[in-house]
């Protein structure tokens, strides 16, 4: 394993407060990852050898970031004096209201060498030391330091000159949140596997963040960097452009979750004492109180983070504000779906607007609505869901059938090569889904969280962890540009990086979604290889499973220790098991099939009324040593949609188990796969072992998936524009792999019906 420290950028950083080795790409990536991140690395360097730092610190003096450095020392040598920087030291984390309880991530261990083990091992190997070196390379880490240099030096002579003009080198007013997402991530990962060097990274790390902030608390590089001249979308003074774009509460919701998760992994409260101060300043100057900033946050995610912070510290002012911030919204200045503060929240009864800021804020009214037993909350989150799983969900759990706003369109609007489905929007669909079980303990949602996850969430990332879409179509041309940044392909990072950042946060934290508890009742929601320590009464249930889900259905779930009597396993029988689609009449499967399921418990069959049980097949009184087996049917599935989702009309689309399949042109001889026919009654067969090069990560290995074939037909029109048609033996791949191979066409809804031509 390869080790090197970045060179210094210029002389003020010579003396920079972290000088730990970077756990960047270069440690574990192909060699196309290495060369890339020492490239920028290499380029960064370059260009800021000529900024505006250099000569301001020549003549502010080399002192400047020791000072910076001894300050923020201080600075976090006496918040986390209280406490000690070990786990066995962490306070107990409240009840967060919800009468189902998440297993935490930190409970649960996945197995190596399996489907979710292999994601798990790309972000800890690839994705998460990728985003720290973008950090480096993109001038994240150096919006701290020169907001540090600032508050050591106000009003220096850097100020006046355009290379401190904040609009000229930051991208957009939340690039700070790259470095809380990616901390969020490797602590995550730090909790299953303990790395002394990457916690020391972090730990260096959060010495930059916390120099940058405020005396009273104030933490957002985009204004402090330069007062005079702030990024042009956060107005002139604090809060006055909150509602629109400073994303200064968007970057307060992305600390406090980063804090929240690296004090839970480290217990370190370096990081959560940095961010309460934060929280503090917000608490103290946004609200509705005389002489306060009568806001709601534009983007938001704060909701979700301060209801969490509440939870852990105890403190109820963090989910007053939380509230506060739910509560006003419709009340406030500012009117526009497009951030959902056009009406209060408890009038909406439609998911609108930006698809992520609406997933962080539907998330967060379960999460306050939970903690406060507030009904009409729950009443209206019901309702927003029924609207998304009914008229605006993607068959792959992807939502924001728009480009234009990044937004959901009109019910039943779904269009397929220009759908946007950005991979956040899959990530924030997964924590409303969460949510909704928590709540309601229905197997319904975690089978959208499941179809989101395998489809929706996954799409997004490669395989070895480094590429990245932004949206997700369900249909390709190979040309038009639907990817970020005008690209066709998977890329590296983006000018606007959350989707990257967002996954580098997201897979780590998958764990977390396997389990969940209530009473003496432990819910098998998700299906992965794993061994985990659960709470049930006080006491400890260890469970151990195997699994090659979701490539067969069959599952062995150990019962390693139990010192609870009476505990029972509930295991949710999936929707596609069950002939359902998604919890509406939005989808339907086309075909006869009846997959069959069966449990047992030592060989004994375990029965029950899925119905009565929500979805769930209870395995009563499990008891050390006690063996259940579960299996599932997955034959190959045809699905058709609602008549009113008109490009899908005449078309159906092809499924097995938990995923959702397509056809890609390089699996299919180069044809026209858009022009696909299918059979009415189609034959299928699964082939295993299937071989996906990926050529777009050079020294990236192959990987398997199980395939599907089936007889179809391709239209074709040759020079002249005579049609004919050719049969084709059809070939699809699970829709999370295709784009592996370069740009060409892609599709996951096909013709059956050719009446669907004549639209």
């Amino acid at each position: 394993m390869q080790q090197y420290n970045y060179k210094i950028p210029n002389k003020v950083m010579k003396k920079r407060i972290f000088s730990a080795v970077l756990l960047s790409a270069a440690m574990f990536a192909p060699a196309a990852l290495q060369a890339s991140a020492m490239a920028a690395t290499a380029s960064s360097a370059k260009s800021a050898g000529a900024s505006a730092t250099a000569s301001s610190a020549k003549s502010a003096g080399a002192s400047t970031t020791a000072s910076s450095a001894k300050s923020a020392h201080a600075l976090v040598k006496a918040s986390s004096a209280k406490s000690k920087s070990s786990a066995s030291q962490k306070s107990k984390v409240l009840d967060n209201g919800y009468p189902f309880v998440q297993v935490p991530f930190t409970s649960v261990k996945i197995a190596q060498n399996t489907f979710w083990g292999a994601r798990l091992k790309a972000a800890r190997e690839v994705t998460v030391p990728l985003a720290f070196s973008k950090c480096e390379s993109e001038h994240r880490y150096k919006n701290f330091e020169m907001a540090a240099y600032t508050l050591q030096h106000p009003g220096h002579a850097g100020l006046d000159t355009k290379e401190w003009d904040v609009s000229k080198f930051m991208g957009f007013s939340f690039d700070d949140t790259d470095v809380y997402k990616t901390i969020e991530g490797a602590s995550y990962i730090l909790q299953t596997y303990p790395d002394k060097k990457m916690k020391a990274y972090i730990d260096s790390v959060l010495n930059v963040v916390g120099a940058a902030q405020e005396p009273d608390g104030y933490l957002y590089t985009a204004r402090t960097i330069n007062p005079k001249h702030p990024h042009g979308w956060s107005g002139a003074t604090r809060w006055s452009k909150v509602e629109v774009l400073s994303h200064e509460l968007y970057n307060l919701g992305h600390m406090v979750d980063a804090a929240c998760a690296h004090y839970q992994a480290t217990g370190s409260r370096k990081f959560l004492d940095i961010a309460k101060r934060y929280a503090d300043c917000v608490i103290r100057e946004v609200g509705p109180q005389a002489g306060q900033h009568r806001v709601v946050p534009g983007h938001q995610i704060a909701e979700m983070a301060l209801a969490r912070l509440y939870t852990l510290t105890g403190e109820k002012k963090y989910l007053d504000e939380a509230k506060y911030f739910l509560d006003a919204r419709g009340t406030t200045s500012i009117h526009d779906a497009y951030s959902q503060s056009d009406k209060p929240i408890l009038k909406q009864n439609e998911a609108w607007g930006h698809a992520v800021r609406a997933g962080y804020m539907y998330a967060g009214i379960a999460d306050v609505a939970a903690l406060t037993r507030d009904s009409d909350y729950i009443k209206t989150i019901d309702r927003i869901w029924n609207n998304i799983v009914s008229k605006k969900y993607y068959l792959t759990g992807g939502v924001g059938a728009r480009h234009a706003g990044e937004a959901f369109g009109a019910d039943y609007e779904l269009p397929n090569m220009t759908a946007y489905n950005e991979t956040c929007a899959a990530i924030a669909q997964v924590y409303l889904n969460e949510r909704m079980f928590l709540l309601h303990g229905e197997s319904k949602y975690i089978d959208c969280l499941e179809r989101t996850l395998y489809n929706g969430v996954i799409s997004g990332m490669s395989m070895d962890g480094g590429r990245f879409f932004y949206p997700n179509p369900l249909s390709s041309d190979g040309k038009y540009k639907f990817n970020a940044d005008g690209t066709t392909t998977r890329q590296p990072w983006f000018g606007c990086a959350c989707c990257p950042s967002n996954l580098s946060r997201f897979i780590p934290s998958l764990p977390g979604y396997l389990y969940g508890v209530k009473d003496k009742d432990i819910y098998v929601n998700l299906f992965a290889g794993n061994t985990s320590t659960i709470q049930v009464m006080d006491k400890e249930v260890v469970l151990e499973e195997t699994t090659e889900y979701p490539w067969n259905g069959d599952i062995k779930i150990v019962v390693k220790k139990s010192g609870v009597k009476g505990a029972n396993l509930l295991v949710r029988i999936p929707g596609w098991v069950r002939n359902q689609v998604v919890p509406s009449d939005l989808y339907k499967y086309s075909d006869a099939e009846q997959p069959a399921y069966s449990v047992s418990v030592n060989g004994k069959a375990v029965e029950a009324d899925l119905a009565a049980n929500k979805g769930y097949l209870p395995v009563k009184n499990i008891r050390k040593g006690d063996v259940i087996r579960i299996h599932f049917d997955m034959p190959v599935r045809t699905v058709v949609a609602n008549g009113k989702v008109a490009d899908d009309r005449g078309k159906v689309a092809v499924e097995r188990g938990p995923l959702v399949y397509c056809a890609e042109a390089v699996d299919n001889d180069g044809a026209p796969v858009l022009r696909s026919v299918v059979a009415k009654n189609p034959a299928f067969s699964v082939i295993d072992g299937y071989s996906i090069s990926n050529t777009e990560t050079k020294g990236a290995p192959a990987f398997s998936v199980k395939a599907i074939q089936t007889a179809a037909q391709v239209l074709d029109q040759a020079a002249d524009g005579k049609v004919s048609v050719k049969n084709q033996k059809l070939t699809l791949i699970p829709y999370y792999a295709w784009n592996h191979r370069g740009a060409n066409q892609m599709n996951v809804w096909f013709y059956q019906d050719l009446q669907a031509l004549e639209k």
